[in-house]
């Protein structure tokens, strides 16, 4: 008999069937869990211009990276939204794995020299200093950006994720409203960009932490000719710090990650927390760099670090943990300084550098490639465009920017940057936009 408002009782379920039901949630609860098959993607890598393979290209695949063969054929695994690529004097280039059929891509890749100004922490700010870089760009053959992302006062320029540079008060004053923003602007414009971090000349941090400041002998904490203070090259914790800010600016889209005052400080009497010898020093920048290659992997950005002018010369780490032959190996691009003013000794056969603009540039740049047998191309320096401070003050304008611009293009290095700390330029030895000739008519100079 039924009763009102009660159920009627329902039959037992089958074993086998509670048995189907459990299995069919388990195999849901993998399926949730288990992490996504990696996938086989096979392909090409193409000169946009030429359609011709490109040899010896990185191509990513979230954290796997391979490289091409004399044919520019690549095999990746890995599981990932999207299949980038790069290469030595091209562009860098990606492709999405959902538009992938067969799992065969061809990448292309265009060819590219950077062409670069130098906007600073407050350039990039600064309206009037902006728009002015950008009109170069647009009227001249400049094609890039060199933009601090964390500038020679530790100060980080745009929002941070990262808790310690706010602790540290490195996010007082934000220069780059959106960096996201300015870079797709950027993007769209053709504009390359390069993002430059100074690494361990670090005041905010240094003063905020003591415990990663670098000290004098006597326990005070260091400071340089600009009263600013270091952190130790051989912090960890430094280390995370700078690729975190790194990881932050290949996020928002930059093209390249430069690091900037990835040394030691060329001053004596310090503590360091290992004993400062020529190999701890060398082994200390060679491994953050090659820490923070290794964590960029996935953004597919290029890497550069800036050198002193005469590490191309030396044959020891400069007392400042910078050695050629280790830092080819780790990074994409070398940058080094050949501002002549910076050449106080001059170079072999050349005594006083200023006169000689083109002769500093191409032989510290052949110097360079003889030493380690790599193409030019693996090279991009700075160039001087500031008033001579060590020999005769002199202005440095359209002549001897054009004779620097035109030792580094018959080198081949890979494009070159501009280099004026009040962010200044003018015209003056470039050439105007899709044409051979410098705007205010100085000449080539013949290869030394």
């Amino acid at each position: 008999m039924s009763h009102p408002g009660l159920a009627k009782p329902q039959a037992p379920e089958s074993v086998a069937r509670v048995a189907r039901k459990l299995s069919a949630a388990f195999a849901l609860l993998f399926l949730l869990l288990a992490p996504r098959c990696a996938t086989a993607y096979s392909g090409r890598v193409i000169d946009a211009s030429s359609r011709k393979p490109v040899q010896g290209a990185f191509v990513t695949l979230n954290e796997s990276v391979v490289r091409t063969d004399e044919n520019g054929v690549f095999q990746v695994d890995g599981s990932g939204n999207k299949i980038g690529a790069r290469a030595y004097g091209y562009g860098r280039n990606e492709v999405a794995t959902s538009d992938l059929k067969t799992g065969t891509v061809e990448i292309h890749l265009t060819p590219l020299k950077p062409k670069a100004l130098y906007l600073s922490f407050f350039g990039i700010g600064h309206t009037g200093l902006r728009q002015s870089a950008l009109k170069l760009v647009k009227d001249t053959e400049l094609n890039a950006l060199v933009i601090d992302v964390k500038g020679d006062r530790g100060s980080v320029a745009y929002k941070s994720s990262i808790p310690l540079a706010a602790e540290v008060g490195a996010q007082a004053l934000i220069t780059i409203k959106d960096v996201n923003g300015l870079i797709r602007s950027l993007r769209g414009s053709g504009i390359y960009t390069i993002a430059r971090i100074v690494v361990f000349k670090d005041n905010p941090l240094a003063l905020a932490r003591p415990d990663l400041a670098l000290k004098n002998r006597g326990g005070a904490i260091f400071r340089d000719r600009e009263h600013l203070a270091w952190t130790d090259p051989f912090s960890k914790e430094v280390w995370n710090y700078n690729i975190g800010i790194a990881l932050e600016a290949a996020a928002a889209g930059f093209d390249e990650i430069q690091f900037d005052y990835v040394r030691f400080p060329d001053a004596p009497g310090l503590a360091f927390s290992m004993a400062n010898t020529e190999k701890n020093r060398i082994a200390a920048i060679g491994g953050f760099l090659a820490e923070a290659r290794k964590r960029l992997v996935p953004y597919n950005v290029f890497l550069a670090a800036d050198i002193f002018g005469y590490v191309n010369w030396n044959l020891d780490d400069t007392h400042i943990g910078q050695k050629l032959e280790t830092l080819v190996p780790i990074v994409d691009y070398v940058s080094p300084m050949l501002y002549p003013s910076c050449f106080q000794f001059g170079i072999p056969g050349y005594r006083n550098p200023v006169l000689h603009p083109y002769e500093i540039v191409y032989r510290s740049l052949k110097r360079a490639r003889d030493r380690t047998d790599v193409p030019s191309i693996r090279f991009r320096p700075w160039l001087q465009a500031f008033r001579d401070y060590a020999f005769d003050r002199r202005p440095f304008k359209g002549r001897e920017i054009r004779a620097q611009i035109t030792a580094a293009e018959t080198f081949g290095s890979d494009g070159w940057m501009l280099w004026n700390p009040n962010n200044v330029y003018s015209e003056e030895g470039l050439k105007k936009a899709g044409s051979d000739f410098p705007l205010d008519g100085t000449g080539c100079f013949k290869d030394y």
